[in-house]
């Protein structure tokens, strides 16, 4: 490539984010935060392989943030520009297609949140300590990456902080050290991951093992102490949410899974690989969020295990979440999940008829009719094919795809093998149509799935 450093947007929804001509494999990031300035230094080692010969290379990195030192393979870069939310660094010596490129970029700076068109997303200040909440592309906020969340790596997450603060971040603490008044943590998260699901927390928090007789998965919590009480009787049924999901998505796709929850209240839970985030708010001592509780862990097979290739394919994520809300109330027993989609069907008539479910926009990406059309989607299929073949695609669907990027299509011609007839007027209506369809009648689903029985038993 030479001359102006354009091309078309890697998606059409983030045409900002996103970089061309290389792969990367891993991030070793070196990190030093002052919780009372809120000043980061950092240091991230990128290692990549290009996919094609090329004069220079892009970064997503904040102007908030300075770049002090570029190397290029072991060599100071030949020149690097910084601006409008790219670093762009020029190698001295070309680097050939299917060659290693290793970049080492030191920066500092006041990290702050991306502002974009869902509000602000990324590092964020608390009143005592920080959250990073990248969804969807919060990530260059404080480290330079290929902020898309089709470009998957292995992290090496280093975090140096005052002592008094406890610093989380994705993965397995694999080192702690204190020196003088500093503690550095570091945590190793060899799964492929999003730029958009790194995370580190850091406030006055205390580490909990949740201890049961029967825990499928190592699960902690991570917390002020003052919340112990209220989130001891919130998520005490977590445990059995997690072997809920197993059995009904497969096998749980990472070592541990982490509960934060800050001092501050927070408008929403975040999700993060192998973390969830809530705030003070959702540990009221009533279980009032139980919900959330259901919908992030799920985040963990459906967004952090499988990650959609391109953004508008958001209800792969969010739909499969929101219908696990579903499933757990169910398995709990609180209302059906039938019940729960017959009344969010009424919801959705109510609201304009003005998305495609399979393509949103922009606009709409986060739109909670996304979320509950998603959901909808899937309790359709689920009539369709019966409760026994409905769970097999899904464990299926989490198997084939364990750690990897999907689609909508890889998703709707998956599902085709479990269906004795064609799929493909469920799919016209639900995702390529802007019209609530009608739910098909329980019964329905109750006589396949009495066959789907028969068939098995048979076989």
């Amino acid at each position: 490539m030479t001359g102006k450093f354009y091309e078309e947007p890697i998606d059409e929804y983030l045409p900002q984010n996103g970089n061309r001509g290389y792969r990367v494999s891993r991030y070793e990031l070196d990190l030093t935060y002052k919780v009372a300035s809120n000043r980061l230094a950092g240091r991230a080692d990128i290692t990549a392989v290009t996919t094609g010969p090329r004069d220079r290379f892009a970064l997503d990195l904040s102007t908030t943030l300075a770049v002090s030192k570029v190397l290029v393979n072991g060599a100071k870069a030949a020149k690097y520009t910084h601006r409008q939310g790219k670093l762009v660094i020029t190698p001295q010596q070309k680097v050939p297609a299917g060659g290693a490129l290793v970049l080492s970029i030191q920066y500092t700076g006041t990290p702050k949140p991306v502002r974009g068109p869902w509000g602000e997303v990324g590092w964020e200040e608390l009143t005592e300590g920080a959250l990073v909440a990248s969804q969807p592309n919060g990530a260059a906020s404080w480290f330079p990456c290929d902020d898309h969340p089709s470009s998957k790596a292995s992290y090496r997450i280093s975090i140096t902080t005052d002592s008094p603060f406890y610093a989380v971040a994705n993965g397995v603490l694999v080192r702690k050290q204190t020196k003088a008044s500093q503690t550095t943590w570091v945590y190793e998260q060899p799964e492929p991951m999003s730029s958009y699901l790194a995370t580190i927390q850091i406030g006055p928090y205390r580490k909990h093992r949740l201890e049961t007789s029967h825990d499928p998965v190592p699960m902690h919590a991570v917390l002020p102490p003052r919340l112990r009480a209220n989130f001891d009787h919130d998520f005490a049924r977590q445990p059995r949410m997690m072997q809920v999901f197993i059995d009904k998505f497969g096998p749980y796709p990472f070592e541990a899974y982490t509960v934060v929850v800050t001092d501050d209240e927070l408008e929403i839970p975040i999700e993060a690989q192998g973390i969830s985030v809530f705030g003070a708010n959702h540990c009221d001592g009533r279980r009032g969020s139980e919900r959330l509780v259901a919908h992030e862990l799920a985040h963990q097979w459906f967004g952090n295990s499988l990650t959609i290739r391109q953004w508008r394919d958001i209800w792969l994520h969010e739909g499969f979440a929101c219908y696990a809300e579903w499933i757990w109330s169910e398995a709990s027993g609180g209302p059906s999940a039938d019940h729960l989609a017959r009344t969010a069907h009424q919801n959705l008539s109510r609201l304009p008829q003005d998305l495609l479910l399979a393509d949103p926009g922009p606009q709409f990406m986060f739109d909670d009719r996304v979320y509950k059309r998603g959901a909808l989607t899937l309790h359709a299929l689920r009539l369709h094919l019966g409760d026994t073949a409905f769970f097999d695609l899904l464990r299926a669907w989490t198997a084939r795809y364990r750690h990897s990027s999907i689609s909508t299509e890889e998703f709707t011609d998956l599902a085709e093998h479990y269906s004795q007839t064609s799929l493909r007027p469920l799919w016209d209506n639900w995702l390529r149509s802007e019209a609530l369809p009608q739910l098909p009648s329980p019964a329905a689903a109750w006589t396949v799935d009495m066959r789907s029985r028969r068939r098995d038993a048979a076989g």
